[in-house]
């Protein structure tokens, strides 16, 4: 690479979803392929160590041999927590001690998201992603929902909560696969247009201490 190119400001993805989606769901391959093509664009993959979604993610970036990073944790008072699946092997693993820090580490470690189909925990996710970027906006992360059913999720919230056109602006529904790396092109060529500040006084996290 030309050291007078400027870097990518997108560099590292994470991968939200269901944990408990078995390989056979178009949603589990939906994910590998997606990942696949994102480490063959040079992209690092992050997920959350667990089955489903993200064992997806990293088994489609390290079919391409791109770079893997998990951000774990290892329950002992929560039953409903999928844990560490010690089929999805990482290049790296970043261990936390409970749930809101993982997340939190998870969206520290990654430049953008994807959000798939999944439960409450895909939910959470998703709404820490749209607040983040909502109190950032400007030098935020930017996310991406994938499924054509974001649309109808998206409009219940609209017509029944509080959303201006700004929070609306900082993510994109993408229903096919081959339209996952345009999306991030264009959130890219968004980004450099904004000077950001936000990694130089918040050391490259997208929420306040």
């Amino acid at each position: 690479m030309d050291d007078h190119l400027p870097k990518p400001l997108i560099k590292n993805i994470a991968f939200f979803g269901d944990s408990h989606i078995p390989e056979e769901n178009p949603v589990y391959e939906d994910a590998y392929e997606i990942a696949k093509t994102l480490a063959e664009e040079g992209f690092t993959i992050v997920d959350g160590g667990g089955p489903g979604v993200m064992d997806a993610a990293t088994k489609g970036a390290e079919a391409a041999n791109g770079e893997t990073i998990a951000v774990t944790f290892y329950p002992k008072d929560a039953p409903g927590f999928e844990g560490r699946y010690v089929g999805n092997i990482v290049d790296k693993e970043i261990k936390t001690t409970n749930y809101i820090d993982r997340m939190f580490k998870l969206m520290e470690h990654a430049d953008l998201y994807i959000i798939f189909k999944g439960g409450s925990g895909t939910i959470s996710e998703f709404g820490t992603a749209w607040v983040l970027a909502k109190l950032y906006y400007g030098h935020h992360k930017p996310f991406i929902l994938y499924g054509n059913f974001w649309h109808e999720v998206i409009s219940v919230i609209k017509k029944n909560m509080l959303i201006d056109e700004t929070e609306l602006g900082v993510f994109r529904i993408v229903s096919k696969k081959e339209d996952i790396v345009p999306a991030i092109k264009l959130f890219e060529e968004e980004m450099k247009k904004v000077k950001h500040e936000h990694e130089k006084n918040h050391e490259g996290k997208a929420y306040m201490k």
